[in-house]
């Protein structure tokens, strides 16, 4: 008689496997990897130098999206001084929790330095906590990147390329390929020699040959751009 698996083991087996960014053993892998598939991204790879991307420990989603919000369409400083302000004013140093956020009136979120936009944000977002809609970082560790996404750009204010710029810099995902980042796509541009962007749909079709380490191949085209600047600095000199 044929058993049947525990719901927790069905769910197992269905999920994708999730390589993280862990080092030196997943750059050494990555490199290889593109060796065999892209020869001109792995020659890159080894002029610049390994790529340092790893999940951050105690990582705090809640807190994690509260800053993407306040850095959304700002320069770094500027964006800096808002998040710490934010910090200091309503969440004695530390971003505020979701029940301080709540009873705030758009008055006081505004003398934070926050727009109006990123107020009504921040209050989703912390609605969204208070509720338990946001995934812990232990249920995270069991969710796809895709379930991921769908789950956090039900938030206000939190789009796909948000969550992607999570799952890369503070989960470690090691095949999340943000096509719509400028900042990629215009290294793309750069390393291949194209006199145009790609599109969002040309980078996706193309960077099919880096998985599963689109992460790793997206931080090189962000690399990339960093080269040309500090080439077109230097022949100025």
């Amino acid at each position: 008689m044929a058993t049947t698996a525990s719901p927790s083991a069905q769910r197992k087996a269905v999920l994708p496997n999730m390589l993280h960014c862990s080092g030196p053993e997943t750059n050494q892998q990555a490199l290889r990897h593109f060796q065999e598939k892209d020869a001109r991204l792995a020659a890159f790879c080894a002029t610049y130098g390994a790529c340092p991307l790893a999940p951050q420990s105690g990582l705090k989603p809640y807190d994690s999206l509260g800053r993407s919000i306040i850095y959304q369409q700002l320069a770094g400083k500027a964006a800096a001084a808002i998040h710490n302000k934010v910090k200091t004013q309503l969440g004695n140093g530390a971003f505020p929790r979701p029940q301080v956020l709540l009873a705030c009136g758009e008055e006081q979120l505004r003398a934070a330095g926050l727009s109006r936009n990123k107020a009504l944000a921040l209050q989703d977002l912390a609605r969204h906590q208070r509720d338990g809609l946001i995934p812990t970082l232990a249920q995270m560790r069991r969710l796809s990147d895709e379930e991921i996404i769908e789950r956090l750009t039900d938030i206000r204010g939190i789009g796909r390329w948000t969550v992607e710029m999570m799952l890369i810099f503070h989960l470690g995902r090691a095949d999340v390929l943000p096509v719509d980042d400028y900042g990629v796509r215009q290294g793309f541009a750069l390393l291949y020699r194209k006199r145009r962007l790609p599109t969002p749909l040309e980078l996706r079709h193309f960077g099919r040959r880096w998985a599963p380490y689109r992460s790793i191949a997206s931080w090189y085209m962000w690399r990339a751009v960093e080269v040309s600047r500090a080439q077109g600095k230097a022949a100025q000199r």
